[in-house]
């Protein structure tokens, strides 16, 4: 760690360096027309400009190189090309028109090439798109990404299920940092908010080369608020009220950018009642309340960046139990969740004339308390779980000197972890994790295809303390493992035509097994079941296989993947018949497994009428252990169908418009493991309109949905409380403003 600081110091020393400047000019190619207020952005030194009514734009203070510049409008194709910034020309750039949507830059994996560009598929979703689905949540719009699920405990606790795996299989990123926060809980949501989110990144499939152990089932990574563009100063407010829960949820931030100096904050909160299901009835202590705080300083010159960003989320979390009568209490009752959420991230960039230099330093702290509802009345409100886990990273990134078709990036990446038990019961004990992982990657580019190799190696060691007392039936014996793991990984992409591509992606993955599988030993609350773990559990380890075709022209688009996952030592708890304190007893164990399905989609968008889109997307995915029995927790196969109209015609006082109708079928799910209850089928449809109006010089976006709107009533498989019969919300409408100020 000491030497990680002093490279940080290294680069605030060295951060006087060259600089350049660069102009240029954007035109519509069709009309040849100046384009105004195109965004120009170079994503790996993280700059941005707008183009003026003349379609004029001008960057500073940038550092010599070459690096990739894209430009993004509306209703136009993104343009993207690598450019010297030695040469100090101007530039002229062309815009194709297209209805297809514009393309951003993938952050999640390395390179920074566009989604048509990567060799890596991965779902991108802008959060100003999922704040037209009418969530009350973060966690719930995700659901909408092919081949995303969500676990449910209510409306307020989610986790996200990828290709039918979830928990500890999958790594969520947030500020550029691992998000650590006891995530093998069944009632342990995420605990972010979607307020001062940029957009969502899901990588399908094993991803333990980039990010280590857990990533074998994927990657859901949260890119962080852009800063303003330099000699900018934006500010806005949200109001956002949801019908089903009254709920209510306001954010306002504001973000400045001088030549080098640059901040931003945001602050947010919510706050809902217990909401209704499609039959009339209520919920009970399904109510939560949340509020977050987000803020970064930024500092950039010549060939030195570095930003310094903060999120402080707090919660109160009901835990639904049982149907009650109509209430406007916001205030959860016990049983329930507190959980505090610090997330402190540092990252530097230093940029030498070829390549680069990337340091990223994060701290996290999980601080989660759980009340339960007491035998005998007290005035005491002692948490019966509260458990702290800090968390410090590091990730140290070389890009070697760029070659006119080769990239490669060398890292070292690793965490130290700490665990700590203060209330009444222990689910896990206290414990001590280290991490440290190696790693190369490189990027081959051809003429009409790519290549991407790479390879990492994993050490994670977990010392954990002794708990209760030798011999009683609830001791938990201290341990004391190492887990190491060599992960391999290859993708290809190619043209096959100017409107086809086509990719393949090999990978292996691993996860080191969890405290609560090496260690639990009593009562899990929520699952109904005594847990025993096994201490002698070996790394799951997995090998996927992953393929797609895309096609796409000016009014057709539609891709299709497939993928086999094959799990070696799949880790899950199987029943012994024994019971203990009225609970079944499960043993955790491990036994070979297989996941394989795919998702399939169709975008078409007619001429003349490029403003009416229909869009329709299929995923399924079926997972099963080898002896031929169901893994638990396989999200249904589900079939979602949109109508939508944008316009981008504007007037002085209206802007853009929108409107969809959306169709979800989701289909029954009897494919399920010993102690899970199948699920029937239903449908949802689902309304939203919204534009933007010119309001005393302000742009105002005002937007409605409604979501269920015949207020179905019905029970989703990934529901933890469909054993208890209780259903999903019914029918929500929801009223969103937004306004610059």
């Amino acid at each position: 760690m000491k030497t990680l600081v002093c490279i940080l110091l290294v680069f605030g020393i060295t951060a006087i360096s060259a600089q350049t400047q660069l102009t240029g000019t954007i035109y519509d190619q069709a009309t040849q027309k100046p384009l105004d207020q195109v965004s120009i952005y170079f994503p790996e030194l993280e700059i941005g400009a707008a183009s003026d009514e003349k379609g004029q734009f001008s960057f500073s203070s940038l550092p010599s190189g070459t690096y990739k510049l894209t430009a993004s409008y509306i209703g136009y194709v993104t343009y993207s090309e690598s450019i010297d910034l030695d040469l100090g020309e101007s530039l002229t750039i062309y815009l194709d028109p297209s209805p297809i949507e514009m393309q951003e830059v993938i952050v999640s994996t390395p390179f920074h090439k566009l989604q048509r560009e990567n060799v890596m598929k991965v779902e991108q979703l802008p959060m100003s798109e999922l704040a037209k689905t009418g969530t009350p949540t973060l966690i719930e719009g995700l659901a909408t990404i092919p081949g995303v699920s969500t676990v449910s405990t209510g409306a307020s606790i989610g986790k996200p299920v990828i290709r039918g795996l979830s928990y500890n299989r999958v790594v969520t990123y947030a500020q550029h940092i691992r998000l650590e926060n006891q995530q093998f809980g069944d009632e342990h949501g995420l605990g972010l908010s979607g307020a001062g989110l940029e957009s969502i990144e899901v990588i399908k499939g094993p991803a333990s080369l980039l990010y280590g152990s857990d990533a074998m089932g994927g990657v859901l990574y949260l890119n962080p608020e852009r800063f303003a563009n330099p000699k900018q100063t934006l500010s806005d407010a949200t109001l956002a009220y949801f019908s089903n829960t009254a709920g209510m949820a306001a954010n306002a931030g504001i973000k400045s950018s001088g030549e080098k100096i640059k901040y931003l904050l945001r602050l947010s909160g919510a706050t809902h009642t217990d909401y209704d299901d499609g039959d009339g009835n209520t919920v009970l202590n399904s109510r939560f309340k949340e509020w977050d705080l987000k803020t970064g300083l930024g500092f950039q010159s010549g060939k030195f960046r570095t930003e310094l960003r903060y999120n402080l989320n707090r919660s109160e979390l009901g835990l639904p139990e049982e149907i009650g009568s109509s209430s406007t209490d916001r205030d959860p009752i016990e049983p329930f969740q507190e959980i505090s959420n610090h997330l402190l991230s540092s990252r530097s960039q230093y940029f030498f004339d070829k390549g680069s230099l990337n340091l990223i330093l994060g701290f996290s702290s999980n601080d989660r308390k759980e009340f339960e509802t007491p035998e005998t009345p007290s005035a005491d409100n002692i948490p019966a779980l509260e458990m702290r886990l800090n968390t410090v990273s590091y990730n140290l990134q070389y890009q070697l000197p760029k070659k006119t078709r080769f990239e490669t990036i060398l890292g070292i990446q690793g965490m130290r972890q700490k665990n700590s038990n203060s209330g009444e019961e222990v689910l896990i004990p206290d414990a001590e994790t280290t991490d440290i992982g190696i790693l190369s990657t490189s990027h081959i580019h051809f003429d009409k295809s790519d290549i991407q190799l790479g390879v990492r190696y994993d050490r994670r060691r977990i010392n954990s303390m002794e708990n209760g007392l030798s011999g009683l039936e609830d001791y938990i014996a201290p341990l004391d493992r190492s887990f190491n793991s060599l992960n391999l990984a290859a993708g290809y992409r190619i043209d096959l035509t100017e409107k086809i591509i086509a990719r393949l992606n090999l990978a292996t993955g691993f996860r080191a097994p969890n405290l609560a599988e090496l260690t639990s030993n009593g009562v899990h609350e929520g699952t109904n079941r005594y847990e025993i773990g096994n201490p002698d559990l070996e790394n799951e380890k997995n090998f996927q296989t992953d393929i797609s075709l895309e096609y796409a022209d000016e009014h057709w688009e539609f891709y299709i993947n497939g993928f086999l996952n094959k799990v070696d030592r799949f880790i899950y708890v199987e029943p012994t018949g024994e019971t203990r304190d009225s609970n079944e007893v499960y043993e955790y164990t491990q036994q070979d497994a297989k996941l394989f399905g795919g998702e399939a989609g169709l975008h078409f968008h007619p001429h003349p009428l490029d403003w009416l889109h229909i869009e329709s997307a299929f995923q399924t995915v079926i997972g099963e252990l080898d002896g031929g029995e169901s893994l638990p927790l396989i999200p249904a196969n589900t079939l979602r169908n949109t109508i939508r109209i944008e316009s981008n015609k504007t007037t002085a006082a209206i802007g853009k418009t929108y409107g969809y109708l959306s169709v979800v079928n989701v289909f029954n799910q009897d494919k399920v493991s010993v102690f899970e209850t199948s699920t029937t089928g239903y449908t949802l449809l689902n309304v939203g309109i919204g534009g933007t109006l010119n309001w005393l010089y302000k742009d105002l976006r005002l937007a409605l949905n409604v979501n269920n709107l015949f207020d179905k009533q019905y029970i989703s498989h990934l529901s933890r409380l469909k054993s208890d019969g209780i259903s999903n919300m019914g029918r929500n409408v929801t009223v969103n403003l937004k306004m610059s100020l």
